[in-house]
């Protein structure tokens, strides 16, 4: 096999979509059962922050109204559907162990048995071993805890306060929808919130400066890219939906700390404070961890050392949809084809490097 795509997200598809159309070769793998399975596994009332006209990927547009936001089950049905549609090679239920050289190419032992390929593209993103701080170990056993990927909604709540730690998107949007039944604490700090309203035609303008910016502004071309850069990756987006005065009218408590301990069995924040609560939903990312991938190099900030998703230490390997790859969008649906066309290209670009190649020592 001439590419192995690791992970069916947007990622993955637009990368084998684009491949294909240079008449390249691929297959993509996925651990799970079905496309899309990524997006149905996370909280039920997620929406994208882009619009239905931004989520689209190259040869089908998204279904329904183009300035709403879609459900994260939308979407990824949609995925499963474009997979379909564009008659994409994609094998579900492969999980992929490790990934190494072999000669000139590389060995991907799977749970179904090793592939050989000339290239990998990694098409995981940059979200996927969650991450809890060692101190959850110490709470009371009685004390309900989940990571934001294990939510789905407010019925999986036991009686009594609630602790969200993280004040980023999904520590809003669980803050919000706790509040609804239960005394909720929001403890983290907040990264600045998008200074526009959630409806109506500012938002719609906004929305597309907005876009655009993620696209064409905030790239590693540009000097305002490259300094924002390492605060995507590893710190908490601004607020966007809902925001500050939203969720304080809701009426969660906003505790710009941090958790450092336990008491008792109960969280205490950083200015001695112990919160006495029977929930503690964990909205603290992901660390990463590529072990898997034998001899990846990574830059000072954990991440692979990569060149818009070119590894140029390692000949033919690739990433996709890694935070700010190329730009702000790359982490996005609405960059997945730009960067996926890159990488593809850069793929037919070296499978005719080395053809040419073997004609003249030939």
């Amino acid at each position: 096999m001439s590419t192995v795509i690791v992970g069916a997200g947007q990622a993955g598809l637009v990368t084998a979509y684009h491949l294909g159309r240079l008449g390249q070769p691929a297959v993509v793998l996925d651990a799970r059962d079905r496309v899309g399975d990524s997006w149905r596994e996370r909280y039920d009332s997620l929406r994208l922050f882009s619009p239905g006209m931004a989520d689209g990927l190259p040869g089908l547009p998204f279904p329904g109204p183009r300035h709403e936001f879609p459900t994260a089950r939308l979407m990824g049905d949609y995925l499963e559907q474009y997979a379909a549609t564009m008659e994409l090679p994609v094998r579900t239920g492969v999980r992929v162990e490790r990934v190494s050289r072999r000669g000139g190419g590389f060995t991907v032992e799977t749970s179904q048995g090793a592939l050989d390929a000339d290239d990998v593209v990694i098409a995981t993103g940059g979200h996927t071993r969650p991450y809890v701080p060692e101190l959850a170990r110490d709470l009371d056993p009685g004390i309900l805890q989940l990571h934001s990927t294990g939510y789905r909604n407010p019925g999986q709540l036991q009686a009594g306060p609630v602790l969200v730690v993280g004040a980023s998107h999904s520590g809003a949007d669980l803050s919000l929808e706790s509040a609804a039944d239960h005394e909720t604490y929001l403890v983290g700090k907040i990264h600045g919130q998008i200074p526009v309203g959630n409806g109506g035609p500012l938002t719609a303008v906004a929305g597309h400066l907005i876009m655009f910016a993620a696209r064409h502004v905030l790239t590693l071309r540009t000097p305002v890219g490259r300094r924002l850069a390492p605060r995507f990756r590893h710190h908490g987006a601004p607020l966007e939906r809902p925001k500050k005065a939203d969720l304080e009218r809701a009426g969660v408590v906003l505790l710009p700390h941090r958790v450092t301990g336990t008491r008792d069995g109960l969280p205490v924040l950083d200015d001695g404070r112990v919160l006495d609560v029977r929930n503690v939903l964990w909205c603290t990312g992901f660390r990463e961890d590529w072990n898997w991938i034998e001899g990846l190099p990574l830059a000072e900030d954990g991440y692979p050392r990569q060149r818009r998703g070119v590894v140029d230490d390692v000949e033919g390997l690739y990433f996709m949809g890694l935070p700010f790859q190329y730009a702000a969008a790359s982490g996005l649906v609405l960059g997945a084809s730009r960067d996926g066309r890159y990488v593809a290209e850069h793929i037919a670009a070296r499978r005719r490097a080395q053809v040419s190649a073997g004609a003249a020592a030939a």
